[in-house]
């Protein structure tokens, strides 16, 4: 049996639940693959597992930043990737799952992140992009890294300067080193399970619910005392899904039944774009369900596609 499995697909679809009851009868532990449920004291906001959903197993990569920190893929593999391998150490199954695709694609790959030296050539690239204006960042990116440049549009400040940086720091262009970077063979090789639903309604139905519940778990009172924490409103933590539509409405800019209607249109969208992630993945086995499939069922079908697989 396949000893690393990931378990993908859009919020609210279940991969929780799944990763447990597999976790239970695997001997495995979870590995959280979400950029927002790293952060600590955001656990409504995020649907981080309680500990009565979490049923004994042991869950990493939860609550391992505060709020006001920037938190990157580079980071989490960083953390994530050790904890990986003392699982498969001890002879038990790692089950990473989450819906962040970007985090999720890059531990399996064991990518290799250019540095972040603390050399200050990215204060240096920040304050030319404050005096010069980002059509001039952009133009010299243009003349160092013709691809970058081509890629990524002039108003996307944060990395156009991280490309830059990347070059000054390494000579060697950031399109170079993903280029080099993609052509390593994957770190693992884990058994890919997706989840989703026949009927789009059915899903979109359930991330309502999830955001009505939310609010009658204390979300906005979770919002007020990270607020009063002195967590700034416009750090990235803030600016999630969840979050930054309810600041707003703290704010007296729009009623808390506006910004609950918001959280709702942002999580289908958001939703969109994880299925729009996931499916290029051809190693995918898609779990699909409707609205009256018992996670009984859902078991079944991915403990039959986890024992297909064995090494």
């Amino acid at each position: 049996m396949n000893n690393i499995i990931c378990i993908a697909g859009p919020t609210a679809s279940g991969k929780t639940a799944l990763a447990v009851e597999l976790a239970k009868e695997l001997g495995g532990e979870v590995v959280s693959c979400d950029s927002m449920q790293v952060y600590r004291r955001m656990d409504i906001g995020t649907a981080k597992p309680t500990e009565e959903e979490k049923q004994g197993i042991v869950h990493h990569m939860l609550d391992v930043a505060e709020p006001w920190e920037e938190f990157s893929v580079s980071r989490y593999c960083e953390m994530a990737a050790p904890i990986v391998d003392d699982i498969l150490a001890r002879g038990k199954t790692a089950i990473i799952a989450g819906g962040t695709g970007l985090y999720m694609d890059s531990l399996i790959k064991g990518n290799d992140f250019a540095p972040f030296p603390t050399t200050g050539m990215r204060e240096k690239l920040e304050a030319q992009a404050d005096a010069d204006g980002m059509e001039a960042m952009h133009s010299l990116l243009a003349s160092i890294d013709p691809d970058s440049a081509a890629r990524l549009p002039i108003n996307d400040r944060k990395r156009i300067i991280r490309a830059l940086e990347v070059y000054y720091e390494t000579g060697e262009t950031i399109t170079a080193h993903n280029l080099r970077t993609q052509a390593i063979p994957p770190k693992y090789q884990p058994v890919w399970l997706g989840l989703d639903f026949a009927d789009r309604a059915d899903l979109y139905q359930r991330i309502d619910l999830r955001v009505s519940i939310m609010l009658e778990q204390g979300l906005e009172r979770e919002i007020r005392d990270l607020l009063a924490e002195g967590i700034p409103p416009k750090c990235t933590a803030m600016q999630a899904i969840g979050y930054k539509e309810f600041v707003d409405a703290m704010d007296g800019k729009i009623s808390i039944e506006e910004a609950a209607d918001q959280v709702r249109q942002s999580s289908r969208r958001y939703a969109k774009r994880q299925l729009t992630w996931f499916r290029r993945n051809p190693k995918m086995h898609w779990l699909v369900r409707s609205a009256d499939t018992k996670t009984d069922e859902i078991l079944a079908a991915a403990r039959q596609i986890v024992h297909t697989y064995d090494n």
